[in-house]
């Protein structure tokens, strides 16, 4: 039976039952639940690509917990799937049937290719639809914060004007135009503006490249910049952390949730940032602290502050965050369509089907 590991995390320990059949009836009813609401028929996806993949299903499936054990896993992997854990010379060379490193994503600096080849170990990345739909949602959230969508739906008779504290007077069309009727203050464009990104991983780079198309100016930070190459294609300058929060009309922070991120963004940061600065998150609600920010909003430091993400899902009724006017808060749906993972799982499944299959001829 062929043999896989898969890094241990929230997400990708769903590949497991897909493609282990000794995995609990339990474990693959939670799977197929988590896929339900946009894909009722998980059951028949499932045996479609485990047809379509002869060579990896059936598989026995190890969740990798930490680097340690990742290493004592692979002397019998054909197979593995990984997101932030090393694939280097060291790990390799316990690595005696290993055909194939699959990246769940497109950046392989955890990877050592070149070690990979002389293994003669295939790696593949994977574009994945998640991130895209992630980084729509962050400029989802940056739009209608701009252009205030959020508390202008539907405030258009004269009426609902008047209750949000909007006069309706016609201009002298003699002589003007008669746009924006209400006299309604504060839009804002994004073009021309400096979008300030704290993380330029998967979803960050997926954000600087569509900022782009809306002609902002993008600089960003992390801790470790980016390379010659990775730099030259990403539409962003680095800068530290301190000048991108006093720079950056719009804010974007996309890191994972380590020891050194949580709490990231604080009182000191929220107190140099620019005066009317929009502020989304679509990765997770600790890397902000929380008081910081609702006095940030409060204060009205903040002109706005959009987000995917809160530190209880589903929101306590009771959270201030709900009676705040400047914020767009969203029950975590970023991700898009289940349909995205999907076919993203389903691409990665074939390549790692078809690199085991070479290996074996």
């Amino acid at each position: 039976m062929t043999k896989i590991i898969i890094e241990q995390d929230a997400f990708m320990r769903m590949f497991a039952p897909m493609l282990d059949p000794t995995v609990s009836a339990e474990n693959m009813a939670a799977v197929a639940d988590f896929f339900a609401h946009d894909e009722p028929d998980f059951a028949g996806w499932l045996a479609g690509v485990r047809g379509r993949v002869p060579v990896l299903f059936p598989a026995r499936v190890h969740l990798a917990e930490d680097q340690d054990h990742f290493r004592d896993l692979l002397p019998e992997a054909d197979g593995c799937i990984v997101e932030s854990l090393r694939v280097g010379e060291n790990e390799l060379a316990r690595a005696r049937s290993l055909a194939v490193v699959q990246k769940y994503g497109a950046i392989t600096r955890n990877i050592d290719a070149a070690a990979c080849a002389r293994h003669g170990v295939r790696v593949e990345t994977q574009h994945r639809r998640v991130n895209v739909a992630v980084a729509e949602q962050a400029f989802a959230l940056m739009m209608t914060l701009a252009k205030r969508i959020h508390d202008l739906d539907h405030v258009v008779d004269a009426d609902s004007l008047a209750a949000a504290g909007y006069k309706v007077r016609p201009y002298d069309r003699r002589y003007s135009g008669s746009s924006n009727f209400a006299r309604i203050p504060g839009l804002r464009t994004l073009s021309g503006a400096t979008l300030g990104l704290i993380g330029m991983g998967e979803v960050g780079r997926e954000i600087a490249s569509r900022a782009a198309a809306f002609g902002m100016n993008v600089i960003y930070y992390q801790r470790t910049p980016l390379n010659e190459m990775e730099a030259l294609g990403s539409n962003a300058t680095y800068v530290s952390l301190d000048h991108l929060v006093a720079r950056a009309d719009y804010l974007s922070i996309n890191l994972p949730v380590t020891s050194a991120t949580r709490g990231l963004l604080g009182a000191a940061q929220f107190a140099r940032m620019k005066e009317g600065a929009i502020l989304v998150n679509v990765a997770r609600s600790e890397l902000i602290d929380r008081t910081a920010l609702l006095a940030a909003l409060s204060a009205g430091r903040l002109g706005g502050f959009g987000t995917d993400v809160w530190y209880e899902e589903p929101v306590v009724a009771s959270d201030p965050i709900l009676s705040l006017p400047n914020v767009v808060i969203m029950p975590h749906t970023a991700i898009g369509n289940r349909r995205n993972a999907l076919l993203d799982t389903e691409d990665m499944f074939r390549k790692m089907n078809d690199a085991i299959a070479a290996r074996a001829v």
